[in-house]
């Protein structure tokens, strides 16, 4: 028996849609520590006791944006992504090469602010990390040409380092140094 479940997106969905996209942009735009209630509300084309009629907390309205911004980075990721597994060798430098093309720097800006507060103990950005770096370790592991999925994985693994090394280093304006230590140039 076939179970079809009818979704009718009203206008405040609608308009809670609209606001999340204009906040991922200004996040995108800005960087995560620009994002205090009133300049996400003043991005969003609405006041900050508006903002909060869509959205039960900061937390809720954060959660929202950060998953905009996820799909986006992941949909960017599946674009570059080789039409068929690659060996790890090959694989990495198009991925880092992706991972510096200025198109990429805004999701990777956002990444790096996400794993910083992270790391000073932020339990909330830590889950945000977690799930998207396990997001980027499965996309990863199936661009991956390898053996078995024991390698796969540790190559993903391998992967995922190399890139937040170039994050970091493009970050602090080497990443010369990143790209000639690859061959990218």
């Amino acid at each position: 028996m076939l179970v079809v479940q009818v979704v009718i997106v009203t206008k405040p969905d609608t308009r809670r849609a609209e606001i999340i996209e204009r906040l991922a942009e200004h996040v995108l735009a800005h960087g995560l520590s620009a994002s205090s209630l009133r300049p996400l509300a003043k991005a969003a084309g609405t006041s900050d006791r508006m903002l909060l009629y869509y959205f039960a907390d900061k937390a809720e309205i954060m959660t929202a944006t950060l998953g905009v911004i996820a799909m986006r980075i992941m949909a960017a990721m599946e674009a570059r992504k080789p039409p068929a597994p690659l060996p790890f060798e090959q694989l990495q430098p198009i991925m880092l090469e992706a991972i510096v093309d200025e198109q990429m720097w805004p999701f990777m800006r956002v990444w790096l602010e996400i794993a910083s507060m992270a790391a000073n103990g932020d339990v909330f950005y830590r889950a945000v990390g977690e799930q998207l770096g396990r997001g980027f370790l499965s996309w990863g592991a199936a661009q991956i040409d390898a053996p078995d999925e024991a390698q796969r994985k540790r190559q993903a693994a391998q992967l995922l380092v190399t890139a937040e090394g170039m994050v970091v280093l493009k970050s602090i304006g080497l990443d010369g140094d990143a790209r000639a230590a690859f061959d990218l140039d």
